[in-house]
């Protein structure tokens, strides 16, 4: 899941310091789970907006945002509203930010901060927790780690071991974050795979973060 925070509304309102007239644009996966850009979150925005002086034209929940059909759907769907807006808001995150805005041909602005990609670890009226897990960087090498990523969960991106830093099980540059490798150590040693730490990882290989990924149906 793509996690994402909401910028303050003061943010949000410099975007569209010179636009009267706005259109919002949440998204129903990963942003509705975040509380950052649901339809509770869209119609809230909208209502600040409006106090703030702006005209909303209208709003509209993707499914999802990161999906161009589901952007050129919505032109349809909304065309007068969005035809009307100088500008757009999404509160989806970066991707379904950019696919809105490929399609729509307004200005888009974010109203989100996208942070990692992650799982949850809690959701809950006091806290909605979140932990990164993936860095999406086109070659996993969690299948010799024991399921543990050490270049998501090392603040150094080590693959092969871990630095001379670690101090009883922690990591020098957090004292209360566990060291990645001593986490994978420990996993490996559960599953008998203590062997996995004899097989070099090569070092990252840049190019595979591509702008275009096709996958092939078996």
């Amino acid at each position: 899941m793509i996690i994402t925070k909401q910028k303050p509304l003061e943010e949000i309102v410099d975007y569209i310091k010179n636009d009267s007239v706005v259109f919002l644009i949440g998204c129903a996966l990963c942003a509705t789970t975040c509380k950052t850009g649901g339809e509770v979150e869209t119609k809230r925005l909208s209502e600040l907006l409006t106090a703030k002086g702006k005209i909303v034209t209208g709003w509209d929940i993707l499914n999802p945002a990161c999906y161009i059909l589901e952007s050129k759907k919505l032109l349809r769907r909304k065309e007068k509203e969005i035809a009307a807006a100088e500008a757009i808001i999404s509160l989806a995150c970066g991707g379904g930010t950019q696919a809105i805005a490929e399609i729509t041909g307004k200005p888009v602005y974010p109203a989100n901060d996208t942070l990692f990609q992650g799982e949850i670890i809690r959701l809950s009226p006091q806290e909605d927790r979140f932990e990164k897990k993936c860095l999406m960087c086109g070659e996993c090498i969690v299948g010799t780690t024991g399921g543990i990523c050490p270049v998501t969960r090392c603040p150094k991106g080590l693959r092969s071991g871990p630095c001379g830093g670690v101090n009883k099980g922690k990591c020098e540059v957090d004292p209360e974050r566990d060291c990645a490798w001593v986490l994978i150590h420990n996993r490996l040693k559960d599953l008998g795979q203590l062997q996995n730490l004899k097989i070099p990882n090569k070092p990252r290989d840049y190019r595979k973060e591509r702008d275009y990924v096709l996958v092939n149906k078996r």
